[in-house]
């Protein structure tokens, strides 16, 4: 088997190893344009599991990185002149010429032809006359560019300039550096990679004080948005000069050194994603495959961890073809999940100076927690005592879980931040929107369960703004009344949890089926007419065209919310949320997708937000003073040209500006062709913008499924409230076994009398067998 690998990186190098060392007849060869201690960058993390598989595959190799690897715990984090640390973290670096030497003598001793200084041939050439072609060359790969038609790549460019430094010196910790200039926001990354392992230390000491030869070296990487790299002046800046502001700005980091670089420029990063990684006998490893940000140290180890996989998978199937289709498949969900946390961190520090205002232990849990891979939990078993301190600071009163601290909507106090979400059910008795026995036992379980906030499905306003023919509604006596039954069993049964109403219309996703029977699809028969913004189908020859509102409809409709939101009242509702997301009808305002009026309704942001703030107003108005109001926004349309993130705070301004006491902060859903980028709680970045930004309670939805997702993203400060949907479907006592879970008990979570008995988690088997009196060995 011949093999051509174009790029001498770490990633490349290490597939070369693997591959000769499982079939020494295997003829591979090594394309690198530049000289073998050609570097561009200077430390490089990996981490225990990666470094693990390294062990397994190879132990030569493992044995030379362990000598030069340098370890430590502790991650500092300096925030307006105070420092704090936290621990516990285990990290692993050594120099990037360091590992690529290691790399290429385990080549040379297996006879891997290297080939420094010479530039590959094309991808195409080489796979004609190899019989596979690793193109490891990098986050702007030739490889992906000539062939974009087969890998389909989507590159994006985002908002931050960084650069790639170093300092003469090792760091005794991780170390996040905030400075606040008077052109705007920089942030520092730094760490050791060179030197020997920093010695433990406790939290706050001074760093170890060692003659200067000995001090190894330091990674520091400095990123700021690019607005303030251009107020700076660094647009305009050499390596040299560049480096010098850099060290001018953390000097007392640097204690007072200079900086060194090495080819270092100022960059904005950019994600790679492509459809496919391979193509023929030619694949994609490390960054021409797909990049994440620094902030998270991944790099290296996707690529490393891309060619264990590959050689792996080569070893195991019968064939090329087979082996690249089942390494694909194996990595594409793991590269995919680095990815989105790898989003959220560099998303976390774009936004950096929406944070800088929270106090110090917060702000610093929240850094630590920004890709969402560090939780509550998980950082309390690394330091129990900074976690400790966060809450305490936070006010979070002992043995509490930040979930269940209260908190005040208007009048209403919450208490807890768990929200049983919204759930359509499509389950109304006869089709005429009226709420039966099932809303009954569904809403009064999940009440039982200990939820602070109990939401209804989408209660339509009238017979044409339903979804479907099971959808409840809010337009005929009737209605109230078997509300009101629901309520009142709430706020009987279930003292202490409160019950809220979300209406909506349907706008153009009305007049379809069931879920179970073919979701958004028009009924075979029955339909009824639409009316939208515009005359534009969600789905074009699928659904019907929707009327679009004049004047007189508008006024319609706004008197429809008007009079539901009365009869909600008098039917005993805490809460009541303003349906404006998922491409409903207020929702299709919002969007420019959705609404392509020429009058006053229509054109900008302010135009298309005038009809929703008109409904929210006339609500408000009617709706009881000291019960609070909400609003659920989708915060962006996953889709070009739609609902941007920019907006959407912009609309959660306007609609906090009128009365809201919260935002519900959703996403998509508008259009039928989103993309959106699913995840654990992906959503949830939208609502922190938006409450970092304008100071407004919100409420965060979207696939949070633990309670440690809860608790981080309160005591982060991300999120006000909370709401699961399926996890409350799973389990209508979600938030009581939440507690249990926890060892808590308090009055965050009441336990129904009759179900107090069960408040302990039940054993699963036999714990008390006698322990063995003898071990023998």
């Amino acid at each position: 088997m011949r093999v051509a690998v174009i790029g001498g990186g770490p990633g490349g190098l290490y597939a070369a190893v693997l591959l000769k060392r499982l079939d020494p007849a295997r003829e591979i060869t090594v394309w690198e344009r530049n000289a073998p201690d050609d570097t561009f960058g200077f430390g490089v993390v990996l981490s225990d599991e990666t470094l693990g598989g390294i062990e397994h595959a190879d132990p030569e190799v493992y044995r030379a990185l362990q000598a030069e690897f340098v370890r430590w715990d502790d991650i500092d984090i300096v925030h307006r002149g105070r420092t704090l640390t936290s621990g516990g973290h285990g990290f692993a670096a050594l120099g990037r010429r360091r590992l690529l030497a290691v790399l290429h003598r385990r080549c040379r001793d297996l006879g891997v032809d290297l080939r420094f200084r010479t530039e590959a041939p094309p991808a195409a050439e080489l796979a004609r006359t190899h019989d596979l072609v690793i193109a490891a060359d990098g986050v702007h790969s030739a490889t992906r560019t000539a062939r974009a038609d087969a890998f389909r790549p989507q590159l994006t460019t985002h908002r931050c300039r960084y650069i790639w430094l170093a300092a003469d010196f090792a760091l005794d910790a991780f170390r996040f550096e905030i400075a606040e200039t008077e052109h705007g926001v920089v942030q520092l990354h730094a760490y050791p990679f060179a030197g020997p392992s920093p010695a433990p230390r406790h939290p706050g000491a001074p760093p170890s004080g060692t003659a200067e030869g000995t001090l190894g070296a330091s990674t520091v990487i400095v990123e700021m948005r690019e607005e303030v790299w251009r107020a700076a002046g660094l647009d305009r800046c050499d390596e040299r000069e560049s480096a010098e502001w850099c060290a001018k700005v953390f000097t007392d980091a640097l204690r007072g050194r200079s900086l060194r670089s090495n080819n270092s420029s100022w960059t904005a990063f950019r994600t790679v994603v492509n459809d496919r990684w391979s193509h023929g006998n030619t694949v994609l490893l490390g960054d021409a495959a797909h990049t994440a940000h620094f902030s998270i140290g991944s790099g290296t180890k996707l690529a490393v961890e891309d060619a264990l996989a590959l050689a792996a998978c080569l070893q195991e199937q019968p064939d090329t073809a087979r082996a690249l289709a089942a390494y694909e498949e194996e990595r594409r969900p793991v590269v995919a999940s680095t990815q989105r946390a790898a989003r959220a961190s560099l998303a976390w520090f774009e936004e950096l100076a929406t944070y800088l205002g929270q106090p110090a232990h917060q702000f610093a849990f929240n850094l630590l927690t920004r890709s969402r891979r560090v939780t509550h939990d998980n950082l309390r078993l690394r330091d129990p005592g900074f976690v400790a301190a966060v809450e305490h600071e936070a006010g979070t009163p002992s043995g509490t879980p930040p979930m269940f601290t209260p908190f005040r909507l208007g009048e209403l106090t919450l208490r807890n931040r768990v929200v049983v979400s919204p759930m359509d059910m499509y389950s109304a008795a006869d089709g005429d929107g009226t709420p039966g026995d099932f809303h009954l036992v569904h809403l009064g379980a999940r009440a039982l369960g200990g939820a602070g906030l109990v939401m209804t499905e989408m209660v339509c306003v009238s017979p044409e703004g339903r979804i479907t023919p099971g959808c409840t509604g809010l337009y005929a006596p009737e209605h109230e009344t078997a509300w009101r039954r629901v309520t009142d069993f709430v706020h009987t049964s279930a003292p202490g949890t409160a019950i809220g109403v979300q209406l909506g219309h349907s706008g153009r996703k009305g007049s379809t089926r069931l879920m179970w029977e073919g979701i958004d699809q028009p009924l075979q028969d029955g339909n009824w007419p639409l009316v939208a913004p515009s005359a534009l189908p969600y789905r074009a020859g699928v659904n019907q065209i929707p009327h679009a509102l004049s004047a007189d409809g508008l006024h319609t409709v706004r008197e429809q919310f008007v009079r539901a939101a009365q009869s909600a009242a008098r039917a005993g509702f805490d809460l009541l949320e303003l349906h404006c997301a998922h491409g409903y009808l207020l929702s299709g305002f919002l969007s420019p997708l959705t609404n392509h009026r020429t009058d006053a309704y229509g054109g900008d942001l302010t135009g298309r937000l005038r009809f929703p703030l008109e409904v929210f107003d006339a609500v408000r108005a009617v709706w009881p003073a000291g019960r609070p109001m909400t609003v659920r926004i989708s915060a962006t349309d996953w889709a070009d040209g739609g609902t941007t993130a920019d907006d959407a705070v912009a609309i959660a301004r306007a609609f906090a500006e009128h009365g809201a006491d919260a935002i519900d902060v959703s996403t998509g859903q508008v259009v039928p062709d989103e993309r959106p980028d699913y995840g654990r709680s992906y959503q949830t970045p939208f609502a922190d913008r938006i409450r970092n930004t304008l100071g407004v309670p919100v409420i965060a939805v979207g696939a949070l499924s633990s309670w440690d997702d809860v608790n981080s993203l309160v005591l982060a400060g991300r999120a006000d409230l909370c709401a699961l949907a399926r996890p409350h479907l799973y389990d209508p006592h979600w938030t009581l076994h939440a507690a249990a879970e926890q060892g808590y008990a308090g009055p965050g979570a009441v336990w129904p009398l009759p179900y107090q008995a069960g408040s302990r988690t039940p054993p699963t088997g036999r714990t008390d067998a006698p322990k063995p009196r003898l071990t023998l060995r």
